[in-house]
């Protein structure tokens, strides 16, 4: 694989009052090693999953796509330089990259609306993404025309939150998709998501941000399954503020 361990170099932070570095979570985790092709990021919002693959991505070399996440108002100079405080080991060298991104669902449109102009002077690109324009598709159909074209090609893939684009099915769609570049031999794929139905992919390591250090969890111990599970088993309980109206 491309990354078999993160090693967080806190103990020479910067400080500890401005963010990132003032996330308990960077302070007290030391490292992670990724056993399988594909990993999973899990946990709530603000927890530091997207601040973390945002770091691994730069400190790969790699395109963020669709710009950075900003978490505060004001100036902050050390907002995207958690990188600098991380190191990576990977079994193959990293001179054999060919290639690699950090992609967000909801700046899809961005990317599709770019590939439109380059088709006005190049219309062979076509080809790569199915045959027909991103953005005469639907967004989840753009997204799986997308993502089986360009990830097929060798590298290392950090997606945040891709369920942003797809529907239950074609969610499924996706784990299928993923399931057959992993299988070629072709990607490594970290992946930021809340959706229990990307985290089923089989084999997956599923890191947990809810826990201090970040933690290695089984799929049926994820928030997101066990909330949805529940949710779906007892609806009214959840809802029952709502209202009589509300369905037995």
């Amino acid at each position: 694989m491309f990354i078999d361990r993160v090693r967080i170099l806190n103990g020479h932070f910067p400080g500890k009052d401005v963010y990132p570095f003032n996330l308990k979570i960077f302070r007290e985790t030391d490292s992670l090693a990724f056993k399988a092709p594909v990993v999973f990021f899990v946990g709530e919002n603000g927890s530091g999953k997207s601040t973390l693959l945002e770091a691994l991505t730069r400190k790969y070399g790699l395109t963020v796509w669709g710009g950075e996440k900003s978490h505060i108002v004001h100036d902050n100079p050390y907002e995207t330089r958690l990188f600098d405080f991380i190191d990576l080991e990977g079994t193959e060298p990293k001179g054999n990259i060919e290639r690699g991104f950090l992609f967000r669902a909801e700046n899809f449109f961005n990317y599709a609306a770019y590939l439109d102009d380059l088709i006005m002077t190049d219309p062979g690109l076509l080809e790569y993404y199915g045959g027909d324009s991103l953005t005469r598709q639907s967004h989840g159909q753009g997204f799986l025309s997308f993502f089986n074209a360009r990830c097929r090609i060798k590298g290392v893939y950090f997606l945040d939150e891709p369920e942003a684009a797809l529907s239950p099915p074609n969610q499924l769609a996706f784990v299928k998709a993923l399931w057959r570049i992993v299988q070629a031999g072709q990607g490594q794929f970290i992946i930021s998501t809340h959706s229990p139905i990307i985290l089923s992919y089989p084999g997956a390591q599923i890191f947990s941000f809810d826990f201090i250090p970040i933690k290695s969890i089984p799929y049926t111990e994820t928030h997101s399954f066990r909330f949805y599970k529940d949710f779906m088993n007892n609806r009214t309980s959840y809802l029952k503020e709502l209202g009589p109206q509300v369905d037995e």
